[in-house]
């Protein structure tokens, strides 16, 4: 890839750079900051890129590992907000029953191959987790894309691992729901 054709795709991916910084960092000026240093990253090291991968990949890599650092070297903040929020957390509890099987049956999420196929369920699921509280929407991140164990995740967020674990629990069901409205529900009427 030639330099101007990399400089514009790189252009083109800062934005979806930056809205991923700033789930995870929650700090405009910080996310602003990893997403500089990673494009820097990524023009000073062009010739690493070996074309194996798609440059989307290549680069979000990059951003995961300068995420990462910005986590490492301390000064973060924490809103602990979401941890209170009564009202979205009886949501999630309203779809279950007292024995803890579900209110309805969850819909048939048909064949997973062909649904991670297809762009449009990608872009579903980015809108999902955007509509994440963001505290969940920050451990969830953390664990399935930065790919942080437990530890490490209650000890970026100073938070003991049964809330982790709930947290990641009340992410995923919320993302289930999102996803089986704006995604399974569509498409079973087509």
């Amino acid at each position: 890839m030639d330099a101007t054709a990399l400089d514009q795709a790189l252009a083109e991916l800062r934005p979806t750079l930056l809205r991923v910084a700033r789930l995870q960092l929650r700090n405009d000026a910080w996310a602003e900051d990893v997403v500089s240093e990673t494009l820097i990253a990524a023009l000073e090291g062009r010739e690493r890129f070996s074309g194996q991968s798609q440059l989307k990949t290549w680069v979000v890599g990059i951003l995961k590992h300068k995420i990462i650092d910005q986590f490492r070297r301390g000064g973060r903040e924490v809103s602990v907000d979401e941890f209170s929020d009564e009202t979205r957390d009886e949501v999630v509890d309203a779809l279950f029953r007292a024995d803890g099987h579900r209110v309805a049956p969850a819909l048939d999420w048909g064949d997973p191959e062909a649904t991670l196929s297809q762009q449009q369920f990608f872009q579903v699921l980015q809108a999902c987790v955007d509509r994440l509280p963001a505290t969940l929407g920050r451990v969830f991140m953390m664990r399935e894309w930065l790919e942080l164990d437990i530890a490490q995740i209650c000890k970026e967020l100073s938070i003991p691992a049964t809330n982790c674990s709930v947290m990641m629990f009340r992410a995923r069901m919320r993302l289930r729901e999102c996803l089986e409205v704006n995604w399974l529900e569509p498409q079973a009427s087509r």
